[in-house]
């Protein structure tokens, strides 16, 4: 024996020295042959047989795949057989899997260069191989959408039915090869039960040929390495195709997004069609690993009564009867199970909707103090999802309990009936019908499992399919000329367009428009008249109810909101287009950008929060019409672009860019300041969706009343700078007076000259600089234990884990004790005598499976509560935390990050993260429950126990490191998709206006891609560690069976020994078990590892300080004094406001100006703390605002901010969402806004609709009911921040006097970019980069013509009388 060991180990080194000569093939072969000699020879040499297999299978494949492990990581190996590279589009590089060998991909080798590297550093996602062609987004989207539009003809007509069936087409190959390897392994998986009862003969002495044991041995042996190599791969190519399928439907949804009409939208918000992405479209890609159960049921169930038939008979048909009340109680089950699915789905998706709203305006809520009332509208939508959560978690956890005890149950009836028929029962025969039912028990026990996601998995298809069918932006509403075939660039005859089709009174009426190449025109007119809607109507968004629009040429569109993507500033202005360096110069000068980027740290290369969050509303709106002039479009159709900007930068971009770049081309601007018309070849005039006027300027100022009300508001805001010029005395010296005794208070002597001065002096302290979105936080390592502790520990302390232990405990006890008993109360054989009556056998074994069954409920109950307790607390928790989060967290988080916390993490504490933890402990019980009964017949198995252990622990760790790295990119790689898509979808009618919807389609292809790779190859690891952990736990198998057929038949009763063979068989599965459900949790826990994360966020200040609240009557003069006040955004980004010290006098009116980007709404947001100083302080009423609650100082003071925000809901909780005023106060309100007469025409009046972000209503309207929310409170303290910047000069005059008018005793702080919207104040204060640079009356300032107030005023006066173009 020792010279044959020799030689195979000789034999087996040489082949191994020389694995890179000898062929891949032929080596494995030798190996193979030698193994079957070893196998069918002798007992000793078994053990090294089955590690010479091992070898043969991956060792010389690891060999070859060592060497290539660094290019292999850098993406830039050859093929091994110097075959083709096979590419993925776009990317030279080649992929791992491609190019592996027939034993490389047999063992799953080709992942272990991969996994070693984890072991080594943190992997990162550049260390992951490309995915192949066919598991690319890229490779299989094309096909998909192919074979969708030649099955319904459209998108559109897609139904749940074809959009299986075309799913289904585009992954038969994979969906094929899983089902072989599925049928493969269950086809494996009964071969012991069928040899059990013939061991047991064996082992009673009853041989029926020579060399019997060994042969049994052999094939129990070669059975069990069938079942685990199919396995494996089974489970490996499902997941490869729910990868497919996940990929194929989410971008199916993105460019579904990217094509939605107006009323579509209105229909499905971004957060509902987020949430198709990331739960619905991933459960169907989950699908997968339940798509083979249902016919695999089937095919186990036929199997097992075949041998069930064999061992007790016609007993046998009781089993199939029992088996099928079972199956019966499924179709119940199903209905409640997919009602329970679709309802959470229903409410998860307003939540979503609600959440993804909020974060978008969250700035909004912080400043009027609603943060704590739009959380509590979170939590009320959670409370609902809850309800039928509960419902969802009680019904599983029902099911888990009726399905587990139903072999059990099955058990019961098919021994009762052997009784009752006198059908004689025989421990082989037991045995053999035990493991049978031990296997039933997958299928059955999965079935719950599979019905909950057959019915979760039809809900979301019928989600998609909904979704998919929704309206499309229809593509001829514009007829597009080719260039040079027309002189006319827009041709618009007898149009009438309207963006709600089911309504009488269409947005747009008779429209009439001509414009030649190389025309200027200006539209103008009050606001709501129609003006965006005529832009929009030109780049085909909005519905065409009859009339001709031709459009000869590209366009180039520039939007009233800026829509600014996450990313370089660079990047935003290219948008798509190859780098021109002249034509960039150029065009940021135009823009006047290039002051802009020396300021900002990196220049262009500064990354942009989301929408732009780091950049002023000017900048963002500069940004914007950068992108437009690098485009070098042939049309141009501006959205009132220079409200957003100061007088001077409107100037310069009129000049530069209407007048200067644009000069040729075919220009149509929307605006409201009246000196930019006279430059424009046309101007069109509307008033209630129609033209009412058009000409030049002076044609039509004596032709019609509309376009002389403009210019009559217009001349009358001139006049008022004029007279204010001419002006004697201006209140100089009481002003003065007052502001010299406010800086007395804070003890400072300099006059504003000297604070002038002391702020111009070069600042010698070097600022930290550094982008303001940072990667997303990711930890590292392993998960720590604390993470764990919190989870188990969250839900009442852990009180239920104890108890939940002891129920699994006493269940595995119970079960063994009532299989160990049925194995010893029957007879070896028919000749065999036994003293135990069937009566006194099944009602022994029945209170031991009732036993079980109790514990078993105990066990699923508590679970359920325990994991529902957690998800709900940590939920709360974590919305708790984000909303009392600074406005610096949501600046620089992509609101991605949150949503995807808030959707995919927060599922899996509701659905996965319990039932996987307790089925780990349940399966170690189990496990070690095993081992016993396997020790009870030989011992010596712990000789090979204890190594092999050793060996699958180490594995285990060794796998874990990469598995960690890989699930933790999965989850940081998935926001970006999410953040791509809602940037898409505000964005979309730029894009689409820019004709970039195939480029947008390809960057979220490769998005997705990047969120697979992992996915992908995290799968992929799991299957490398399961097939190495099921060759180990075969070794044991190998090593027990040998034993017990070598060794005398005295020293074992057979019939112990048969069931120590039957749990061993079971073995494998439940050791494979446990490390993937390890495994799984510690990818799953990551998840509770994220919300952890947003538990511990840093918080505001306190809402209330109860030690320190100020009276209810403050501020009840509202004089501010701020002294040298210093401010950043984050610790590592510049200084913004560099010392400020100034008084705003209680009841002035201060205007606050200068060039964007010099610090104004800094400051305001200082005003409301929204962000905290570094240094200084700022004084209400000689309150130090820093040391009272915020809500305290936020929902005393007044703000109508910059960007005008509505919610979706109703007129009433647009302007009274906390329910303090009654109708009459809002009507009041309403009219002095100058918007009553608009709602009463709306049929809802004050409960008419406000669809998301207020789509339905103009920007100027969504403004003046900004100003109706600060009419109704009425502070002392009123900040208004561009406040007219979206209206006409005309509705600016009436907002103007309304404040004069009903705040005329309240402190008002104006940020204006119009002249005529601050020359009326007190004070103007004229910042620059952060400093002060003049602080005086108006009458002061403009005295001293070398002021950069009068230098302002005298551009505006100049333009506004001559124009540009003279």
């Amino acid at each position: 024996m020792a010279k044959e060991l020799a030689i195979l180990s000789d034999l087996a080194l040489k082949i191994h020295q020389n694995a890179h000569v000898c062929s891949e093939f032929c080596a494995a072969c030798v190996y193979f042959f030698l193994s079957c000699y070893c196998l069918v020879s002798d007992v000793g040499p078994t053990i090294t047989c089955l590690f010479l297999c091992y070898i043969g299978c991956s060792v010389s494949n690891m060999a070859k795949l060592a060497p290539l492990e660094d290019p292999l990581l850098d993406g830039d190996s050859t093929s091994i057989n110097n075959s083709d590279p096979i590419k993925t589009r776009g990317n030279e590089n080649l992929t791992r899997y491609s190019n592996a060998g027939f034993f490389s991909i047999l063992s799953f080798s080709w992942i272990t260069p991969l996994i070693t590297l984890g072991n080594h550093k943190t992997l990162n996602h550049e260390d992951l191989p490309l995915l192949a062609t066919a598991d690319s987004a890229y490779g299989v989207y094309p096909t998909f959408r192919r074979k969708l539009e030649s099955e319904c003809g459209s998108v559109k007509n897609v139904t749940t039915l074809k959009l299986v069936k075309v799913l289904f087409l585009s992954t038969w190959q994979g969906i094929f090869l899983s089902g072989l390897f599925a049928f493969l392994y269950a086809c494996a998986s009964y071969v012991g039960p069928f040899l059990i009862d013939i061991l047991v003969r064996y082992l009673n002495g009853e041989y029926m040929f020579k060399n019997e044991g060994y042969v049994l041995a052999a094939t129990f042996v070669a059975a069990k390495l069938v079942e685990c190599l199919s396995q494996r791969h089974w489970m490996f190519r499902f997941q490869q195709v729910g990868v497919r399928m996940q990929s194929m439907l989410v971008e199916m949804i993105y460019a579904k997004g990217l094509t939605l009409s107006c009323q579509s939208k209105e229909v499905r918000s971004t957060g509902e069609i987020i949430n198709l992405m990331t739960v619905d479209a991933e459960r169907i890609g989950e699908f997968c690993w339940y798509m083979h159960d249902p016919w695999m049921c089937v095919l186990q169930l036929a199997l097992a009564l075949l041998i069930l038939y064999r061992s007790v008979g016609v007993a046998s048909l009781a089993a199939l009867a029992a088996t099928v009340i079972v199956m019966l109680l499924n179709h119940p089950v199903a209905s409640l199970q997919e009602k329970f699915q679709g309802k959470i789905m229903e409410f998860k998706d307003k939540r979503m909707k609600a959440t993804s709203e909020i974060l978008k305006n969250m700035r909004i809520l912080k400043l009027q103090a609603w943060e704590m009332k739009f959380l509590s509208k979170i939590i009320q939508i959670r409370k609902s999802e809850e309800t039928w959560l509960r419902k969802f978690l009680a019904g599983t956890a029902t099911i888990r309990f009726f399905f587990h005890n139903a072999p059990t149950f099955i058990a019961v009836v098919t021994f009762g009936a052997c009784a009752l028929v006198g059908i004689p029962l025989e421990s082989g025969k037991v045995l053999s019908a035990l493991a049978i039912f031990r296997i039933l028990q997958m299928p059955i026990y999965s079935l719950p499992d599979t019905i909950s996601m057959i019915a979760q998995t039809k809900v979301s298809l019928d989600r998609i399919a909904s979704f998919l069918r929704l309206d499309e932006l229809r593509t001829d509403i514009v007829q597009k000329l080719p260039w040079g075939s027309s002189d006319k660039a827009i041709e618009l005859v007898d149009g009438n367009f309207s963006w709600d089709l089911c309504s009488p009174n269409p947005t747009l009426k008779n429209i009439n428009l001509n414009v030649y190449h190389g025309m200027r025109v200006a539209v103008c007119g009050t606001v709501g008249s129609g003006k965006s809607s005529l832009l929009s109507c030109i780049i085909g968004e909005v519905p065409k109810i009859s009339g001709t629009l031709k459009i000869c040429g590209t366009k180039a569109y520039v939007s009233q909101s800026p829509w600014i993507q996450s990313g370089k500033i660079e990047d935003n202005i290219l948008f798509g287009k190859e780098m021109d360096n002249e034509k960039y110069e150029k065009v940021l000068e135009a823009c006047s950008l290039t002051k802009d980027l020396e300021v900002l740290p990196f220049g262009d290369h500064t990354i942009i929060g989301e929408k732009g969050i780091n950049l002023s509303g000017g900048q963002k709106q500069r940004v914007q019409i950068a992108r437009a002039l690098y485009q070098d479009a042939d049309i141009y159709l501006f959205d009132d672009p220079f409200s957003a900007v100061d007088a001077h930068t409107g100037s310069h971009l009129f000049k530069e860019c209407l007048l200067g770049l644009l000069k040729s081309k075919t220009v149509i601007y929307v605006t409201h300041q009246v000196e930019f018309l006279p430059d424009a070849d046309l101007i069109l005039v509307m008033r209630e969706g129609r033209i009412t006027q058009s000409g030049k300027y002076n044609d039509i100022l004596q032709t019609g009343t509309d376009f002389m009300e403009l210019v009559g508001a217009h001349r009358a805001a001139l006049s008022s700078i004029k007279s204010l010029e001419r002006r004697s005395t201006f209140k100089t010296s009481s002003i003065t007076d007052e502001k010299t005794n406010s800086l007395n208070d804070f003890e400072v002597e300099q006059n504003v000259e000297d604070i002038h001065v002391e702020n111009d002096k070069p600042n010698d302290t070097v600022e930290p600089k550094g982008q303001l979105v940072q990667e997303e936080e990711r930890e590292k390592g392993s998960v720590g234990f604390k993470v764990y502790w919190k989870y188990i520990t969250t839900a009442y302390g852990g009180a239920l884990v104890p108890f939940i232990l002891l129920s699994q405990i006493l269940t595995v006890g119970f079960q063994i004790a009532s299989n160990y008993w049925m194995t010893v109360a029957t007879p070896v054989s028919a000749t065999a005598e036994t003293n135990i009556g069937s009566f006194t056998l099944m009602v022994v074994y029945v209170a031991l499976a009732i036993g079980s069954s109790i514990f078993t409920f105990a066990t699923s109950f508590l679970a359920v509560i325990a994991g529902y307790k957690t998800a709900t607390v940590l939920f709360d928790k974590m919305h708790s935390c984000i909303f009392r989060a600074p406005i610096s967290f949501f600046d620089s988080t992509p609101s991605g990050r949150i949503l995807n916390r808030a959707s995919t993490d927060q599922s899996s504490l509701d659905m996965y993260i319990a039932n996987i933890l307790w089925a780990i402990t349940l399966n170690l019980v189990q496990l070690l429950g095993n081992v016993i009964v396997m020790s009870q017949a030989a011992w010596q198995v712990f000789i090979v126990l204890i190594p092999v252990m050793a060996a699958s622990i180490w594995y285990q760790r060794y796998y874990s490191a990469s598995a960690r790295e890989l699930a933790r990119l999965v989850g940081t790689c998935q926001a970006p998709v999410i953040q791509h898509f809602s940037e898409t979808i505000s964005g979309s009618t730029t894009i689409r206006s820019f004709e970039q919807e195939s480029r947008f389609n390809d960057i979220n292809m490769k998005l997705i891609d990047r969120y697979s790779q992992p996915k992908l190859y995290s799968a992929t690891a799991i299957e490398w560690l399961n097939f190495r952990l099921d060759i180990l736990s075969t070794v044991i198998f190998a090593f027990c069976l040998a034993f017990l057929v070598s060794i005398p038949n005295s020293m074992t009763a057979p019939g112990i020994a048969g069931l120590a063979v039957t749990y061993g068989l079971n073995l494998n599965t439940l050791q494979t078990k446990v490390i993937w459900f390890l495994c799984d949790l510690e990818k799953k826990i990551i998840s509770v590892e994220r919300i952890l994360q947003y538990t511990s966020l840093p918080s505001e200040a306190p809402l209330v300080i109860k030690d320190n609240q100020p009276d209810c009557s403050w501020p009840s003069f509202g004089e501010v004094h701020i002294w040298n006040l210093q401010v950043r955004y984050a610790p590592h980004l510049p200084i913004v406001l560099r010392g400020l010290t100034c008084t705003f006098t209680a009841g002035s009116k201060t205007g606050i100006v200068g060039r964007t980007g010099s610090g104004k709404s800094t400051l305001v947001q200082t005003l409301l703390r929204l962000i905290e100083p570094m240094d200084g302080k700022i004084l209400i009423d000689n309150i130090n605002i820093s040391l009272i609650g915020i809500h305290d100082l936020r929902s005393r003071l007044s703000i109508i901010p910059q960007d005008p925000t509505m919610f979706e809901g109703t007129i009433r909780t647009n302007l009274d969402p906390l329910e303090e005023y009654t109708d009459e106060q809002i009507w009041e309100a309403l009219d002095m806004c100058q918007l009553g007469d608009d709602v009463r025409r709306k049929e809802g009046k004050l409960d008419s609709i406000v669809t998301e972000n207020g789509e339905n209503w103009s920007m100027g309207q969504r403004q003046l009911v900004c100003l109706g929310r600060v009419l109704l409170k009425k502070s002392k303290i009123l900040v208004l921040d561009e406040a007219t910047a979206s209206v006409d000069t005309a509705t600016d005059n009436i907002i103007q006097q309304t404040v004069q008018q009903h705040f005329s005793e309240s402190t008002v702080v104006t940020i204006a970019h119009r002249i005529t919207s601050i020359i009326d104040s007190d004070m103007v204060l004229f910042l620059n980069q952060g400093l002060i640079e003049e602080y005086d009356s108006p009458k002061k300032l403009l005295k001293n013509k070398s002021s950069s107030l009068a230098q302002l005023v005298k551009e505006y006066t100049k333009r506004s009388n001559s124009g540009f173009g003279n």
